[in-house]
């Protein structure tokens, strides 16, 4: 089964997230609000990266030659 298949936890920040309404929300909030996810997409792609090099690291530490 993979991660997707699974169902959300009630407290899910990204579920709220995207349920939140945009209509109350003035250009100049928008505009803060999409500087701040570009810069969490940023923060989450390089843990991603780092994370990815230590999981490489590893598979050729254990590897047979």
């Amino acid at each position: 089964m993979d991660d997707d298949d699974l169902p959300r936890r009630r407290d899910d920040v990204l579920a709220a997230l995207t349920r939140q309404s945009l209509d109350p929300l003035s250009v100049a909030e928008l505009d803060d609000r999409i500087f701040v996810l570009e810069s969490e997409i940023a923060r989450t792609k390089s843990h991603k990266a780092a994370a990815g090099g230590l999981k490489s690291s590893a598979e050729a530490l254990f590897r047979k030659g």
